[in-house]
This record gives structure tokens, sequence and C-alpha cells, in this order.
């Protein structure tokens, strides 16, 4: 049996296991509602579902532009620069380690309860992680390739997008994962607590009022958006791995030409 088929079964299993035990009474039903009255409740709320899933994508589509591409550039360029490495990252490491989430009164205080204030907060949210896996991934770059791009005369812009960046694609994707769910779990924790529109504030209402299915639907929203966004990370790194293969295999034919043409002659 394959690892994927062991998977499949797994997920069978516990979507069965959601829809037995409540019905039959071994769970509660207010803890924890059948999958099937799940499903229907976010059916017969789809109107407003739909609306609140538009509104928490737009906020977490911005957070991830300011969060994740934020985070690749400035953990590129302090990464790649001993002095603002030595001054900003024990800083930032210092800041990831606070609970972040003691500072959206602060921006609800500064932008409000709109949109604004739970996309500043998840961007901030996201733009740790992110950056401090890039900064750690460009330290691991091999000195040569920055030393040739460098001899060549290319400007820091030029070695950030062309030599920096590319070098150190596998542990800036794995920032990448980390930053981008935690802008989806910013954004929903900050409709949760004060909001009028989101995919968190539907769980907040319906759960102030004990209706489980609709929490539940919300929940399965969140997932869902998780999932697709694990889904278009593992696809870039498809294509990101397909490309490094060639690189690799080109800069090997390369360098078998350069050492066969400066062999001495016997």
């Amino acid at each position: 049996m394959t690892a994927a088929t062991l998977r499949r079964l797994i997920v069978i299993g516990l979507i069965a296991l959601w829809e037995i035990m409540p019905r039959t009474g071994l769970i509660p039903e207010l803890f924890l509602p059948s999958l099937s009255s799940t499903l229907a409740a976010g059916w017969n709320e789809a109107g407003e579902y739909g609306h609140a899933l538009a509104v928490t994508l737009y906020e977490v589509a911005i957070s991830m532009a300011f969060a994740c591409g934020g985070g690749i550039l400035l953990g590129a360029v302090v990464g790649s620069l001993p002095r603002p490495r030595i001054l900003i990252m024990p800083m930032v490491s210092s800041l990831y380690a606070v609970p972040l989430v003691i500072l959206y009164p602060v921006f609800t205080v500064w932008l409000g309860i709109g949109s604004e204030s739970k996309i500043a907060f998840a961007s901030i949210y996201g733009f740790l992680p992110t950056m401090l896996a890039t900064a750690a991934g460009i330290q691991t770059i091999d000195p040569q390739l920055l030393l040739a791009a460098r001899s060549m005369g290319a400007t820091l812009s030029q070695r950030l997008v062309r030599v920096i960046i590319p070098a150190a694609i596998p542990t800036v994707l794995s920032g990448l994962r980390v930053g981008g769910a935690l802008v989806i779990v910013g954004v929903v924790v900050s409709e949760m607590l004060i909001s009028s529109a989101g995919i968190g504030y539907l769980i907040s209402r319906y759960r102030t009022i004990l209706d489980s299915p609709h929490v539940f639907a919300g929940v399965l929203l969140v997932l869902a958006m998780a999932i697709a966004f694990n889904a278009a990370i593992k696809w870039i790194e498809r294509k990101a791995a397909i490309w490094q293969t060639g690189s690799r295999a080109g800069q090997r034919a390369a360098d078998e030409i350069t050492a066969g043409a400066i062999q001495p002659a016997t």
C-alpha cells in the first residue's frame, strides 16, 4: 500500500467518523455536528458565506502581498549584507517570540475595525517568519556565486533578483509556507475578535448563539483556504525543483566544458 493510498484511507475514515459519531450520540452535536448537517448549514446560507469568503480572501490576498513579498525582499537584503544582518536579525527574532495578537487592539485604535486593521495585523503576523526564513536561506548560498556576480558588475538589485533569491528558493518557500499560513490565521482571528464581515466574523457570530453547524461550516471554509494555499506552494516547489535541476545540469555541463578547455596539452 502506497503512502498516498494510506493518506486517502485515513481521510475517508475521519470523514466517516465525523458523520457517524455525532449521529450515534458518541459526541454531542453541540460539540461536533455531523458532516452532513454542517454542509447543509453552509449550503442553506451560501450567499452569506460567499460574501464573507470574498471579504476574507480580499484581506488575505493584500496581506500576503505585504507579508510574503516584503518579507522575501527584506530578508534577502538583510541576509546578504553583514552589517544590517547583525543589527536587525536579533531584534526581529526577539519580536517573533512575542505573541503578536496583543497588538491587534492597537491596530483597531489606529485604523478602525475595517479591513485596514486586519490587513496590517495579518501582514506583520506573516512578515516576520517569511523574513527570518529568507535571511537564513540567503546565508547558505555559496559565496562564490555572489563573488562571481559582483565581479561581473551586477548591482544589488540584480544580485537579489537573479542570484540570491533563486539560489535560496527552497528556504524561501519554507518561509513562504509558514508566513502565508500565519496570514490566513491572522485575518480570521482578527475577524473573530472585532469585525462586522468575513468568515471569522460569521464563526464568532454563530458561536455566540451556539449554532454549531454554521460554526463548523465556517471552519471548513478556513480549512479549504489553507489547503488551497498549501497546494499552491507545492506547485511552486515542483516548478522550482524542475528549474533548479535544469540549472544544475547546465552548470555541470559548463563546468565540464571549462575544465576540458583549460586542461594542459600532453
